[in-house]
């Protein structure tokens, strides 16, 4: 089905039903609750910052996953992406296609620039090189190429631009042929409220694509040979197999990917700023691709959504909010907990991150996909034991004579 095996498949219905249904999903508890106010995620603002990090997330993990390459550099395509997007606002009009072409086709050939340079080098100094052209890069972007990315105030839209495919009647707002992405569609059921918004389906049919894409990648002739760089690229060279076409490729592919989430994030919002292409950007970006489980499929993706969880679901708990949770104990265990807990919550979101991030290295190297797939053995053998030993109990009543 759709060129896929039975497994891959099932695994793309698991992660179309799951974002198409997020909006249900994430928003679990009634919204006046307690726990809903703390804990629901399915606003649009954050649901789509899950697919845009998991889009960006998968384009990264086919340059690190198949062929080893670790960028730290990777939000440098981001940036770039989201300024073309931009300029396409500015120059042409807001509909998002001409928008989501440029991001594309800049970020690919700023990847050949970058890719031909960095892939003379290999292991440390291939992530050192990457990490000086995205600081470059967001040097640049920050103050020498003020004029073209008005630098520290960050590039938008003004009423003054030449928008020359605008015409009278269009919104004023990124949109795809009227389709306007800010707009959205309010389900209240009970005391449960869903909101469907346009931005959020535009960005995870593009995260579907992307994933079936790199399904389809990992599963191809040229996987294989990006798997083969991985595991012995001297040998291959030994063969007069030339690599680098191969990995140039890969590059420029997963720079491409992280050129649509640029453009994506400038379509949902048309301000886009330098900060984009920080190395703590890249970091983070690496950071996912760890967490959930570099080379698999699907890691990347849970790993971008429990990361963005965090930023924006556990930042935001504060001490009174700690207090409601416990306020029914008494006040000297309620002052306790609060005070252990504070420090991994609010601000120090980054700390739970981190616990996290060493809990997953050190007893699941191969990511979040692991323990799912450990935790799936663990019931597997239970449930053939317990079938092993109703077996063994119905032989053994049968072996026995009647009396």
């Amino acid at each position: 089905m759709l060129g896929l095996n039975s497994r891959d498949f099932k695994l793309l219905m698991i992660v179309i039903f799951m974002t198409l249904a997020a909006p249900i999903l994430l928003n679990p508890f009634p919204v006046d609750s307690a726990l809903g106010e703390s804990f629901n995620a399915g606003y649009p603002a954050l649901m789509q910052r899950f697919v845009i990090f998991g889009l960006l997330a998968v384009g990264f993990n086919i340059l690190f996953g198949l062929t080893g390459y670790l960028s730290f550099g990777h939000a440098a395509f981001l940036g770039v992406g989201s300024y073309a997007a931009v300029w396409m606002f500015k120059l042409l009009s807001y509909n998002i296609i001409p928008a989501m072409l440029a991001s594309v086709i800049v970020a690919a050939l700023f990847a050949v620039v970058i890719g031909y340079v960095c892939l003379r080098r290999s292991g440390i100094y291939f992530s050192i090189l990457t990490l000086a052209f995205a600081q470059m890069s967001y040097a640049l972007a920050y103050s020498v190429l003020s004029p073209i990315t008005n630098g520290e105030t960050g590039l938008q839209v003004y009423a003054d631009d030449p928008q020359v495919l605008m015409s009278a009647g269009d919104p004023v707002v990124p949109h795809l042929f009227g389709w306007e992405m800010n707009s959205s569609v309010t389900w209240n059921v009970g005391g449960w409220q869903f909101v469907f918004q346009n931005g959020y389906y535009l960005a995870a049919i593009c995260m579907i694509i992307g994933f079936y894409i790199s399904i389809r990648i990992f599963r191809s002739p040229f996987g294989l040979m990006l798997r083969a760089i991985k595991s012995n690229q001297t040998r291959m060279s030994y063969t007069g197999m030339n690599t680098k076409p191969y990995m140039l490729a890969a590059f420029v592919i997963s720079g491409m990917y992280a050129g649509v989430a640029g453009g994506l994030m400038s379509a949902m919002d048309p301000l886009t700023g330098a900060e984009r292409m920080f190395w703590t950007a890249s970091g983070e970006i690496v950071v996912m691709a760890i967490l959930g489980g570099v080379g698999t499929l699907i890691g990347p993706v849970l790993g971008a959504g429990i990361i963005k969880y965090l930023e924006n679901i556990i930042s935001k708990i504060n001490s009174d909010i700690l207090h409601n949770w416990f306020a029914f104990m008494p006040d000297w265990m309620d002052n306790l907990l609060v005070n252990i807990l504070y420090p991994f919550v609010g601000k120090g979101w980054h700390l739970t991150l981190g616990v996290l991030f060493m809990v997953v290295v050190i007893f699941l190297p191969g990511g979040l996909v692991q323990g799912g797939q450990k935790l799936g053995a663990l019931f597997s053998r239970k449930s053939k034991s317990s079938d092993s030993d109703a077996t063994t109990a119905g032989t053994a009543n049968t072996n026995t004579p009647a009396e």
